[in-house]
């Protein structure tokens, strides 16, 4: 026994390949290191989407932070003034509160788009704690649960963790962790200027007799740490920032000095225009220096430092702060949106760039296989038609029509080359007119062959006849009742004889040689049937509507309820009756009914019969062992008669139904409907079955039925 390497397996399977199947697996191997290297470029591209988007929903949520901190401070600093004076509803505090409260609800929903890192989950646990003491410290703020430094530190439990979610920005820039440094810097110097100008207001508001043992010195040492805290966090922007950020800051600061001047030169020249003093106050720093010295605010104010001009002073510095922050938040926002849209961008020209590559090898692998395949799909599509459709299609017309009118040429298949696949086009041809040529010849000698039934049918029924004749005119002579009964029955097996002649010339194409050429009453069409029946007195007519059969259909009519009754009589008990009924059908139609009480047939074997009667098959061996079948079959097929069996009523025996069309049926002149016969008429049409006509099984011939009887 040979072995066979795994190359030799190999050119095996793959020489049953298609063209097309084969081209494509010689692009396979570029096209997968096409897709693989596409694929990592695109991988990292989205990656870098996605990492990009995450960073936006970061800056957002430092955006919503910084802002939420920064007004919550501020809700603090102009608070100090209303609320030292005890004016707790104040028109300012509410404002304030109300800004602060919406700042809370878009930080909310940032959160809600945050990525759900655990640093930012950290921090974001941060500020939910210190949210929950913002309702204490508003309620408790400048009372005697809460002294003044209390008050303006406890909005550090919010601010601060607030102001740490900057540490979480910086994607794309050089350094992240110095940009988010930065930006803490910067807040966290804010927000020791937002705490000097609410305890420099306090000090200068606040009457110091009133003030607990202790306290001033607490004021006035928290001010100086938080104007030395400003200090710190001055320099730690310094050292984290570029230049740009330093000249930055210095300039909002440098404008903010300028705006103050210029604030200070128009409230003195209000004055002067008043009649009043006004004292020039000095700059925010000297402002500084001189609170922390312990001087009363009347001694204060004599050197132009009051609570109006401290706090305007102060707020310029806060809002120059202020500025950077935004910047430093925007400018990281932006540069992580322009990071997101570039990355998104890069996905999707390098995805559409891999997958228009590979479409491209496709396609030219399609055209390639196609420009080299289109003979052999003709071929085979050709070849696949004539096998299934036209071959077909031309036996069914040589088997049913007469041979020498059936037009027995052979298309060839469009194809004119020359190369192989044309020979084989050309061979198939020859292949084809040879099986066409082989079923003309068959159906030639199954012409034959019929001719010889119709011969021998026609032969035999003369001498029929002339021994009917013969019968009847002995009948007609007898006078003992015994001999005259074997008369009749001799009279009767002559006419089954007869009929199985009349068969032959049906299998054979035949008509009928006498044809009426008068209508007859459709209960004398079923009483002829039933006189070729052997055991015709066990026929029973009922409810037979007043209804006549065309002349031309009157023969083949009795031919096929004879077959049905022959049926009926047959396969059911010698001592039962064949009850045969009819009735008129709303839409002209009459419907006969032949019941029995016999042994009944399977669902399967009526299946097979139904069918049968709809189709009638071709003539062939079988056909001599159920000529019953056929012949019904191929008379009801020439009339439009719809033939159908089913079982009989409670289970027990069968039922024959025969639709006789109203091209063959009309109403006998004179005749009026009868009420029985239209009730008869409504309970068969909605007995009769909704798919009439499908499915069947054949008669056995005489010796097959004695042996089933």
């Amino acid at each position: 026994m040979s072995k066979r390497t795994p190359a030799a397996l190999l050119g095996l399977g793959t020489r049953n390949w298609r063209v097309a199947r084969k081209l494509q697996a010689i692009l396979l191997i570029p096209v997968l290191i096409a897709l693989v290297l596409g694929g990592i470029r695109v991988k990292r591209s989205v990656d870098t989407w996605q990492d990009a988007d995450k960073a936006v929903r970061v800056a957002e949520l430092v955006q919503a932070a910084n802002k939420y901190a920064n007004d919550a401070i501020n809700e603090r600093d102009v608070s100090v003034i209303p609320l030292l004076k005890g004016d707790r509803t104040s028109s300012v505090v509410t404002r304030a509160r109300a800004v602060t409260d919406a700042d809370a609800k878009l930080f909310d929903a940032a959160v809600a788009r945050m990525p759900q890192t655990p640093g930012l989950l950290r921090r974001v646990a941060l500020v939910r704690a210190g949210e929950k003491q913002l309702a204490s410290v508003r309620a408790n703020a400048f009372t005697s649960r809460m002294t003044g430094v209390q008050t303006e530190e406890s909005y550090h439990a919010v601010q601060h963790p607030l102001m740490e979610i900057s540490n979480e920005l910086g994607f794309g820039s050089t350094n992240q962790a110095s940009y988010g440094r930065t930006l803490y810097s910067v807040s966290l110097t804010q927000a020791a200027e937002s705490l000097i100008r609410a305890i420099g207001t306090h000090l200068l508001t606040e009457d110091r007799s009133q003030l607990a043992p202790g306290e001033l010195q607490t004021l006035l040492g928290s001010f100086s740490s938080y104007v030395y805290l400003e200090q710190v966090g001055l320099q730690e922007y310094a050292g984290a920032g570029t230049g740009d950020d330093t000249a930055r800051l210095r300039k909002a600061l440098t404008d903010a000095e300028r705006r103050g001047k210029e604030q200070v030169a128009t409230a003195q020249g209000q004055a002067e225009a008043a009649g009043k003093t006004f004292v020039v106050p000095p700059g925010l720093a000297k402002m500084n220096s001189e609170i922390a010295s312990g001087k009363s605010p009347a001694q204060l104010a004599a050197q132009g430092i009051t609570p109006e001009t401290y706090f305007a002073a102060a707020t310029l510095s806060f809002d120059a702060y202020r500025s950077v922050e935004v910047y430093l938040t925007d400018t990281a926002l932006a540069n992580s949106r322009s990071i997101a849209d570039d990355a998104r961008n890069d996905a999707v020209v390098n995805a559409a760039v891999v997958l228009t590559a590979v479409l491209v090898a496709f396609l030219l692998a399609a055209w390639v296989a196609r420009t080299m395949s289109t003979s052999m799909r003709r071929l085979s599509a050709s070849a696949h038609e004539i096998a299934g459709q036209r071959l077909p299609a031309l036996l069914t017309q040589l088997t049913r029509a007469i041979p020498g009118r059936v037009d027995s040429e052979v298309a060839p298949i469009p194809i004119t080359t020359t190369d192989e696949i044309g020979e084989v086009a050309r061979a198939f041809d020859h292949v084809h007119r040879e099986a066409v040529r082989l079923a003309a010849e068959q159906a030639l000698l199954r012409a034959n062959i019929n001719t010889i039934f119709s011969n021998l049918a026609r032969r035999n029924q003369s001498l029929i006849e002339r021994q009917l004749a013969l019968i009847t005119n002995l009948e007609g002579k007898e006078a003992d009742p015994d001999q005259l009964a074997n008369l009749f029955k001799l009279d009767h097996l002559a006419t089954r004889v007869r009929r199985n002649g009349e068969n032959l010339l049906v299998l054979g194409g035949e008509t009928p040689a006498q044809q009426w050429n008068q209508p007859l009453p459709l209960v004398d069409v079923i009483r002829a049937a039933a006189s070729e029946v052997e055991q015709y007195e066990r026929v029973e007519l009922s409810g037979v509507p007043e209804a006549e059969i065309h002349g031309r259909a009157v023969t083949d009519l009795v031919h096929l309820l004879a077959e049905l009754l022959e049926n009926a009589t047959t396969f059911s008990s010698p001592h039962s009756q064949v009850r045969v009924t009819a009735a008129r059908l709303p839409d002209g139609r009459i419907m006969v009914e032949i019941h029995d009480r016999g042994i009944g047939l399977p669902p399967e074997n009526l299946a097979d019969i139904n069918h049968h009667l709809a189709e009638p098959p071709t003539v062939d061996a079988a056909i001599s062992q159920r000529m019953g079948l056929y012949v019904v079959g191929r008379l009801a097929d020439r009339h439009g008669v719809r033939v159908q069996l089913r079982p009989g009523d409670q289970g027990q025996g069968t039922t024959a139904l025969a639709m006789l069309p109203d091209t063959i049926t009309y109403r006998a002149p004179g005749a009026a409907p009868d009420p029985d016969t239209l009730a008869l008429a409504a309970v068969s049409d909605t007995r009769r079955p909704e798919t009439f006509g499908q499915g069947f099984e054949a008669w056995d011939d005489e010796p097959t039925r004695r042996s089933r009887h």
